[in-house]
């Protein structure tokens, strides 16, 4: 860390002090292959969290690499006042694999910057600023984007330019009706979700937005089927609904290649992000006609289909579906769950394990009960970094231990995370 110092004083000099930093003594990443990183220490790393499920198909992948590589001997940038064939070709394979029939696609640079777009959409559509969101959820750092996030603790500002109203989640571990039996859970939130269109809003809602897997929420997954039940009501409405696929896209779940298809959804619009690029500036909305040829001023995008990003993102979707991801990541995702379930029976800071494909969170609480474990989480991050793996944090307490490697992930690294995972676990926990 003596290295390392220097860097951090400037970072602090010159950074908000707002931007998180993990670790007591933060580290920089340098390099990164496969499934490996290393910092400038030379140090390496298994990586279990994938630069927040960005690098999706691993690192320095040789056929995105390449692809890269092509386009920057070419060009760097136009904008989109120009056509740009790799953006043209992005989007074809987009809306080919897109929930709704005749998508059109349009490219933005983050999940934040997606979302956006989605509420301007939504908004010009209904001609309506009413949103409806579900409670403990993230949808990105931006004015409108935290006016829809339903967490305290990512909620810079109560001030917002959409009038929102929140309305029961997934999340059953600290729900109201988390004792009831799924199909009970699942009508008690729709009436929920009844009641809050006919006494909060005037009505004519712009749209709901909601993540199939709550992922900065600490990975909280609904049954299958609540979004078939909640969308039942929209409809009654005319409410068209988004699906946040920033982190549930491109078959990250394992069991679907969009987190809502479990729910037999056809979403009005999708919003992605992350996974696509694998690590380049690349996201986008996906949408019905109809709402995406809404907008009648001009607009453009200057980085919005960079040609560098959206060949790099083609390369990274045809390495993706040839090589069956999708399969992996269900797979592997099971095996990792199956057996961080079994550490419940030693361990009693587990409150719950939960995960859809290479969706994984382990909820600390203290013993006996459901109160968040916040020291066992921090204690946990930090004997995951002592040992050589990087996961995550999250949740509405920050409590909520999150994995998330690359989709390429091998059996024979899953069992080496989890043998690092649960030793630190027990460190961090038994040995308090």
């Amino acid at each position: 860390m003596d290295e390392l110092r220097p860097l951090l004083e400037r970072h602090q000099a010159v950074m908000p002090s707002w931007l998180t930093l993990y670790y007591n003594e933060p580290i920089a990443l340098d390099r990164g292959e496969g499934r490996y990183v290393w910092d400038t220490e030379g140090r390496r790393y298994l990586d279990f969290f994938g630069g927040i499920l960005t690098t999706m198909s691993g690192h320095a992948v040789p056929e995105v690499v390449e692809a890269i590589r092509r386009q920057a001997d070419k060009m760097l940038h136009s904008s989109t006042l120009y056509l740009i064939e790799p953006a043209v070709e992005l989007a074809e394979e987009i809306a080919r694999l897109a929930p709704m029939e005749d998508a059109k696609v349009f490219f933005v640079n983050s999940g934040t910057e997606a979302t956006e777009a989605a509420l301007l959409l939504a908004t010009t559509y209904r001609r309506s600023n009413q949103v409806i969101a579900l409670r403990n959820s993230f949808h990105g750092r931006s004015f409108a984007a935290v006016g829809i996030t339903g967490q305290r603790g990512w909620s810079a500002s109560s001030l917002s330019p959409v009038h929102v109203s929140y309305v029961h989640n997934g999340y059953r571990y600290r729900s109201p009706f988390g004792h009831l039996p799924d199909a009970d859970f699942i009508a008690a939130c729709a009436d929920d979700l009844r009641n809050i269109i006919e006494t909060t809003t005037a009505g004519d809602v712009a749209c709901m937005i909601a993540e199939p897997v709550q992922g900065v929420g600490g990975f909280a997954i609904p049954p299958d089927g609540f979004f078939r039940a909640m969308v039942d009501v929209l409809d009654e409405y005319g409410i068209p609904f988004v699906s946040d696929e920033v982190q549930t896209g491109w078959g990250r779940t394992g069991e679907h290649f969009w987190g809502i298809e479990a729910h037999d959804v056809v979403p009005d619009m999708v919003t992605f992000a992350k996974g696509l690029g694998n690590g380049l500036a690349l996201a986008g909305v996906v949408a019905r006609p109809e709402m995406m040829d809404c907008i009648q001023a001009n607009s453009i995008s200057t980085f919005g289909g960079n040609p560098l990003a959206c060949a790099g993102g083609l390369a990274n979707l045809e390495h993706l579906l040839s090589h069956d991801l999708q399969t992996n990541a269900r797979k592997v995702g099971e095996h990792l769950l199956a057996h961080l379930r079994e550490l419940c029976e030693r361990i009693p800071n587990i409150g719950e394990v939960r995960g859809k494909g290479l969706m994984i969170g382990i909820e600390l609480v203290e013993p006996g009960g459901k109160v968040p474990d916040l020291a066992a989480a921090a204690a946990v991050m930090e004997e995951t970094k002592a040992r050589g793996l990087l996961v995550g944090k999250g949740g509405l307490y920050n409590n909520v231990l999150r994995l998330a490697p690359p989709m390429s992930v091998t059996l024979e690294e899953a069992d080496e995370g989890l043998r690092l995972l649960t030793e630190a676990l027990e460190a961090a926990t038994l040995g308090r």
